[in-house]
């Protein structure tokens, strides 16, 4: 890891104009974007430590939910409002890293961990999204863990994180600021796909940083669930993870938000089941028959076609467990 100068503005406008130079990088909890560091992958000179700018609230209100981009994600998973209102989001922070990282880890920067294709870490092999046009070894290589959806010839690469998936459910909006202002965008429009410039991995601007997130309060998200499988209990990302939230009254389904992870280049929203949950019976055949919609435009590669048979199970397992 190459030498780098380390800055502390005291306000979001400095941080800003700082981020602007040549070859900077925000670092908040730094979990990521240091090992990413260590291996070479990132290279920055000139590290915009955020902290100064504390951020780190956690407001709850009849309205919704506003979260700072530096809470810890440890404090956003153990408040009791969170807990009560948004179970989804509570869980997949716990379900999570460690408890150490999730320690460390925040909001902001949750967002913005990087794939964990093990061709991307590893520069001893091409990838697109370290250098374009290099190529993708992952297509035709190893790929039990990569993407079934959403993926394109250039990179199928997994988004691998919890929690954008559990936010996807709950219709989050970001407030995004740069040097041109401020502009909200949703959760579900904040990640790429891939297409031809694997590269470029979200919306955000040269030197636009996230300063705040939104999430509505609703029945649905107070009935809300996420479900992780992985290959062991800890410290571990997700093989395929399922994200239901659903308003039920009288035993009917009014609305439904259903997401997936582990399977797309982005957090991955399954409208066809949402399509089919919506003004039927909460009932086993309903749930089973919505959750078989699972992964419509699906494409396996050699190692990972077990995916889709998985996010169906996953998907009715957590419909099950929010209509319970």
């Amino acid at each position: 890891m190459q030498a780098f100068t380390l800055e502390a503005p005291s306000d979001t406008r400095g941080a800003i104009s700082a981020a602007a130079r040549a070859r900077a990088k925000y670092i908040a909890g730094g979990t990521d974007l240091l090992q990413l560091a260590k291996d070479d992958i990132e290279t920055p000179t000139r590290l915009i430590d955020l902290e100064p700018l504390g951020m780190m609230g956690i407001r709850a209100s009849a309205e919704g939910l506003h979260l700072e981009p530096l809470a810890r994600m440890s404090d956003v998973a153990a408040h009791p409002d969170v807990v009560q209102g948004w179970p989804v989001l509570s869980q997949a922070l716990l379900a999570s890293a460690s408890p150490q990282i999730r320690n460390m880890a925040t909001m902001g920067g949750n967002l913005l961990q990087r794939t964990r294709c093990g061709y991307f870490r590893d520069t001893g092999f091409a990838c697109n999204k370290r250098v374009p046009g290099s190529g993708c070894p992952a297509i035709n290589g190893e790929n039990r863990m990569h993407a079934i959806l959403g993926g394109s010839e250039h990179c199928i690469a997994t988004y691998s994180g919890d929690m954008a998936v559990a936010m996807t459910v709950l219709d989050a909006q970001l407030t995004l600021t740069g040097a041109d202002g401020t502009r909200k965008v949703a959760i579900g429009d904040f990640h790429r796909l891939p297409g031809d410039t694997p590269d470029i991995e979200t919306v955000l601007r040269p030197g636009e940083m996230i300063t705040g997130i939104d999430l509505p309060a609703s029945a649905m998200a107070r009935r809300s669930h996420y479900l992780k499988v992985r290959d062991r209990a800890s410290f571990e990302f997700a093989v395929v993870s399922a994200a239901v939230a659903l308003d039920i009254d009288a035993g009917s389904i009014r609305a439904a938000r259903v997401a997936a992870g582990g399977v797309g280049t982005k957090p991955w929203r399954l409208p066809e089941v949402e399509a089919a949950l919506i003004g039927k019976p909460a009932d086993a055949a309903s749930l089973k028959q919505a959750a078989g919609l699972s992964g419509a435009g699906a494409r396996a590669a050699r190692m990972n076609g077990f995916k889709l048979v998985l996010l169906r199970r996953s998907v009715l397992r957590a419909l099950q467990t929010v209509a319970a």
